[in-house]
């Protein structure tokens, strides 16, 4: 009977830890939701003319789709305007993400730090330059409207990608993957990638409204930044 009133409390304080939790989810995704749709249609036109002007500088669709992992390792179809040429091959990122996961020295792309193949011939003209602002990310707004992402959280890993990553790195797939995070505003592709993991970790740790308002904050000089897309 005393075992049973000592845990009374503690299981009092676990509700109320649980009943937080769930209204800051709630909220979170409120604020992705409103936030989201209000950005898609205030940048509507700006979307319409950069579809436009990728299909008429290059053959094939204007959006690119692609297989990410999101929370608990959910796959969903990423969207993102298209940079590179259609068809292109990725053997050679490949090769590069294992070396950057893999080797105690791994390549910088092209300048210190950089997580991405700097010179890499399959993107296009129009396509370095919408990277470069990071327009070409625009369009994962719709991926928080449909709740795969949210507007603040780990970049979405890639299947194949994620395969690579320790076991550590794991529990960066307990929140939903982000349109900016942590990592983006850290240094962005300054850092090499086992440093962007790691702040994945402290993002998942530190998780809280306060800290997404920060981060939403400094995505905005980080964007118009002259070091790479996010």
């Amino acid at each position: 009977m005393r075992e049973s009133v000592a845990s009374a409390p503690s299981l009092r304080a676990a509700a109320r830890g649980g009943a937080r939790s769930l209204a800051t989810r709630l909220a979170k995704r409120l604020i992705d939701l409103t936030v989201a749709t209000a950005c898609l249609v205030l940048l509507a036109p700006l979307l319409v003319l950069v579809a436009a002007l990728i299909r008429l500088n290059t053959p094939g669709p204007a959006l690119f789709r692609q297989i990410r992992l999101g929370r608990d390792r959910h796959p969903f179809v990423l969207y993102k305007f298209r940079t590179m040429y259609t068809g292109s091959p990725d053997e050679v990122h490949r090769e590069y993400v294992r070396k950057l996961l893999t080797e105690d020295q791994p390549p910088d792309g092209g300048r210190p730090g950089i997580f991405k193949l700097e010179r890499d011939e399959r993107i296009t003209p129009l396509g370095r330059l919408i990277r470069r602002t990071s327009i070409d990310e625009l369009p994962q707004l719709l991926n928080v409207v449909r709740g795969d992402m949210s507007l603040v959280g780990p970049r979405p890993a890639l299947r194949w990608e994620a395969e690579m990553f320790d076991a550590i790195y794991f529990r960066r797939f307990m929140v939903p993957p982000g349109l900016t995070g942590l990592w983006q505003v850290s240094g962005r592709n300054s850092l090499t990638m086992k440093q962007g993991l790691e702040l994945d970790l402290e993002y998942v740790r530190r998780q809280s409204l306060a800290l997404d308002l920060w981060i939403l904050l400094k995505t905005v000089p980080a964007v118009f930044s002259t070091h790479g897309a996010l």
